[in-house]
């Protein structure tokens, strides 16, 4: 079975809503959209969103990565050396994480609809379901506690909540936050890189009564060598986001001292589903538990996260509310969310249908 056809676009999905993170505020989101044509018809979807900050290209340069010339090679190839194919996508774009996203993410679809089968049931399935956190951004404490209530009255039992600004008002976000809702919901920080070793360690010691379940990122991202002397309580519950790109940096940072006790895995850093399990069969080597974690992304590569999370055995958590405050999006399916929960829709390749 031939591949026909790739068409790439660029589509501004916009924001429902806006938010701030340590380094940037973010307003309206582009992805990146892929359609991988066979010559049955079955259309294979990927969407890349990365983000410059963490891996150096935004969505217009993988656009003009992507131009007819540079696919050339996919044309007329048959989507059963699907292995063979992922290889060349990985070598060709190697400097292009979310070229190499899209295109992955697309020939997984295409060829799972083509074998009549979920992506996740071809990787190996390991569980059905978990609750997603959905994602507070850095805001004060009033409008913190309005956004939590709305989040709790959508079912949503995990929040994540932006901190790196203001370490004072960071804690008392997280008390009244505790105080509101007791242990109901379950709480995890994103510091996106805002704390030192020494804030970090001060923090840790304010927080231990809240009951945080994970850390993420709280030190700078080439700061590996600082979050492998951090005591052992703080690296267990440390995720590491910014400093895990690569399966060469789950490598790194697996190594004993281990910086963390979580890896949290992203398409748009890694470079699609493919190396995104290379760094899972890594972090279970080490002992390491995974996140799953997004950028603002389509329903689409939100989905290929989904299935690669779901056939891990290490998969903990997950994050994957990248699709959920984007104004429009190109697809549907894909997922389904009920009280907070992500469950698969045991359709052929991601499920996904065109909108």
């Amino acid at each position: 079975m031939k591949i026909a056809s790739i068409q790439v676009a660029l589509k501004n999905l916009e924001l429902t809503r806006p938010y701030k993170i340590a380094y940037k505020t973010v307003s309206h989101v582009e992805n990146l959209i892929l359609e991988l044509t066979l010559e049955n018809g079955m259309v294979g979807h990927g969407a890349a969103n990365p983000s410059k900050q963490v891996v150096g290209e935004d969505p217009g340069q993988v656009l003009e990565r992507l131009q007819p010339a540079a696919l050339e090679f996919l044309k007329d190839r048959d989507i059963r050396q699907f292995f063979g194919l992922l290889d060349e996508v990985q070598e060709k774009f190697a400097a292009s994480p979310g070229a190499r996203a899209a295109l992955d993410i697309a020939l997984h679809d295409a060829f799972c609809q083509y074998l009549g089968v979920p992506v996740a049931g071809f990787l190996g399935s390991k569980m059905d379901g978990l609750p997603t956190s959905i994602t507070i951004g850095i805001k004060d404490v009033a409008d913190t506690l309005e956004e939590a209530a709305e989040y709790f009255g959508r079912g949503f039992r995990v929040l994540k909540v932006k901190l790196g600004s203001n370490p004072e008002e960071d804690l008392e976000r997280l008390v009244r936050l505790r105080a509101a809702y007791g242990h109901q919901v379950i709480i995890r920080v994103d510091a996106n890189q805002g704390y030192s070793s020494h804030q970090l360690i001060r923090f840790f010691e304010k927080v231990k009564a809240l009951d945080l379940e994970l850390i993420e990122q709280p030190l700078p991202a080439h700061a590996v060598s600082e979050m492998k002397q951090l005591p052992s309580n703080i690296r267990k519950v440390i995720a590491a986001d910014e400093s895990l790109i690569r399966p060469e940096d789950a490598f790194r940072i697996g190594e004993a001292p281990c910086g963390c006790g979580i890896f949290n895995i992203k398409l748009m850093k890694c470079g699609g589903i493919r190396p995104a399990r290379e760094i899972a069969a890594i972090a279970q080597s080490a002992g390491v538990h995974l996140m799953w974690g997004c950028n603002d992304e389509s329903r689409i590569s939100i989905t290929g996260a989904l299935h690669a999370a779901y056939s891990c055995a290490n998969t903990r958590y997950i994050d994957l509310d990248g699709s959920l405050d984007l104004a429009r999006d190109v697809v549907d399916g894909g997922f389904r969310l009920q009280d907070g929960l992500m469950f698969l829709t045991g359709k052929p390749g991601l499920g996904l249908t065109r909108l």
